[in-house]
């Protein structure tokens, strides 16, 4: 028997996750088993393909939220995130479940959840046990946020396993970096140069925080970053809205998630994949 696929290994534990949470829910449209796309991590397929990737943050962890996100026919991804408070699995999979009684199970493939996790620890021990039960889940793209040591970059990549994009070309995880903070800028090249990253992220959030809300000092970090990412050939993504997602694109950044929904139609159309 061969392995199950991201979005079978999804449905499967999904229904298991949420019988007790929603026992009413109705049924997946369609079997799992039915649809085994050649790339089942559209984030992964279209960075390979050179594409730029846009995606949206998931709102209320809740399962209605997550049948309304399913709609959204203009989105590459979804970020979910993690990163504080309880690490409840559970509630993703609930999440996960109104996805695919809203959509069918392709949604699962078609508008992959991202799951940012908490920062990596000393050691990693932590983190490592957090990411392997979010892989069991089937999450195929996890999010490190205050990456600051070639070590920690290193070290997701371990915890992430084999699979991942670009190390294995066929390989559908993704193990994607946020540098937030002014260590991490002062490290950026160290950081991206570690083999096997498939995105690294300036976070402007985080920066302006960092660097006391003094904005100049922001942008230049974030062109640090955007300067490392392109030295060592690593996609490298921000956050964007309708009046600078354009100019990001023209910068360079190749996964940009929007902070107003309307920015997606106009990030698609900057970039020629909306006509």
């Amino acid at each position: 028997m061969r392995p199950l696929s991201g979005t079978t290994r999804i449905a499967a534990l999904v229904a298991i996750g949420c019988a007790a949470c929603s026992a009413e829910s109705p049924p997946p449209e369609t079997p799992a088993e039915a649809y085994e796309p050649e790339q089942p991590n559209r984030i992964v397929r279209l960075l390979a393909e050179g594409q730029p990737v846009f995606g949206v943050f998931s709102g209320d962890k809740t399962a209605e939220q997550g049948a309304l996100m399913a709609q959204n026919q203009l989105a590459d991804f979804i970020l979910y995130s993690m990163e504080s408070g309880p690490f409840d699995v559970a509630g993703m999979q609930a999440y996960l479940q109104g996805m695919v009684d809203a959509a069918g199970t392709p949604v699962l493939d078609e508008i992959p959840v991202v799951l940012r996790v908490p920062p990596i620890d000393e050691g990693g021990e932590e983190i490592r046990a957090k990411v392997r039960e979010a892989l069991d889940a089937g999450i195929r793209s996890i999010v490190y946020p205050h990456v600051e040591h070639p070590e920690q970059a290193k070290l997701s990549l371990d915890v992430m396993g084999d699979g991942v994009w670009p190390s294995d070309p066929g390989g559908e995880l993704a193990d994607i970096l946020i540098i937030e903070d002014q260590t991490g800028v002062a490290n950026a090249r160290e950081i991206m140069a570690t083999p096997g990253l498939t995105v690294v992220f300036a976070g402007p959030g985080d920066l302006r925080r960092a660097y006391e809300g003094d904005m100049e000092a922001v942008e230049s970090a974030i062109q640090t970053v955007l300067s490392a990412c392109k030295e060592f050939d690593v996609p490298c993504g921000i956050t964007a809205g309708v009046d600078d997602i354009g100019h990001r694109l023209e910068e360079g950044w190749r996964m940009i998630i929007v902070t107003a929904p309307e920015a997606l139609e106009v990030g698609l159309r900057a970039s020629g994949r909306l006509k």
